[in-house]
């Protein structure tokens, strides 16, 4: 079960202390047009030409939002758009709901969007079940729908990784299979595991608990393919290249029919 995130004093977080990738200010060091100006313009109406709308999709581990934002906007052509009202229609088009473990997080997240009424944050821990799937059942009956048509996962397989194990790793990935048509994937290279585990121990923390059993480990990017199109129902539709922190961005598609 993961814990509560690092409390947060008056002074503000240790640098380095986000044991679940929960930094407080995230965009400022991988902002978000970093990913988004690899997606292709037109890339929901190609996915979805003939699909009813609007589409339903899942940010997991939304931090606090900016890249959610940032994905909305550029999915539906309103990135040069600096209104602070959401545009007609916009939301007959796609419903984005964001979850994270951080509470504080999200609360920063939902004070500063721009489209309440087709973003929605929540907190929520994705790894336990028992909070997990009435909420996401939740919302998806609003909608009259079973599954969601894309979720979005941006550097959140390592932090799944490092806090639950391979087997984690393994369950997330199977979760979102399942929940999801299309998964568009960013996992972090195994030098940035090495990383957060330096800056703990310079932190005097524990290590991550399950750091030195980890088995699925080099070449993540290759394994998470691997484990989502082997094990999950699930093939690689494109890879649209990496960041400029050598993260790259991969699309799936499930393979198995979800029902609705």
């Amino acid at each position: 079960k993961m814990a509560a995130p690092v409390s947060r004093g008056s002074r503000g977080p240790e640098p380095g202390a986000a044991p679940y990738g929960n930094f407080p200010n995230y965009s400022r060091f991988h902002p978000p047009e970093g990913r988004v100006s690899l997606l292709p313009q037109g890339l929901l109406r190609s996915l979805f030409p003939a699909a009813a709308r609007p589409l339903l999709g899942l940010d997991v581990g939304c931090n606090s939002g900016e890249l959610s934002v940032a994905l909305y906007q550029h999915l539906l052509g309103l990135q040069d758009s600096n209104a602070s009202l959401e545009p007609p229609g916009a939301g007959k088009e796609l419903k984005l709901l964001c979850c994270d473990i951080d509470p504080e997080l999200i609360r920063r997240a939902q004070q500063s969007s721009p489209f309440p009424a087709s973003i929605s944050f929540a907190s929520l821990d994705i790894m336990d079940s028992r909070a997990r799937e009435p909420f996401l059942s939740s919302y998806l009956e609003r909608f009259g729908r079973s599954s969601f048509d894309i979720g979005f996962c941006m550097s959140v397989t390592m932090w799944i990784h490092l806090n639950h194990g391979d087997r984690g790793l393994l369950d997330f990935l199977a979760l979102l299979a399942s929940l999801c048509t299309f998964l568009l994937v960013e996992p972090q290279p195994w030098k940035c595991y090495r990383a957060a585990a330096r800056r703990l121990r310079r932190l005097g923390r524990d290590d991550f608990e399950h750091f030195r059993s980890l088995r699925i480990n080099g070449d993540m990017a290759e394994s998470i393919t691997r484990i989502l199109t082997q094990e999950c129902a699930m093939e690689l539709v494109c890879s649209f290249g990496s960041t400029s922190w050598d993260r790259s961005l991969l699309l799936f598609k499930s393979t198995s029919a979800h029902p609705e």
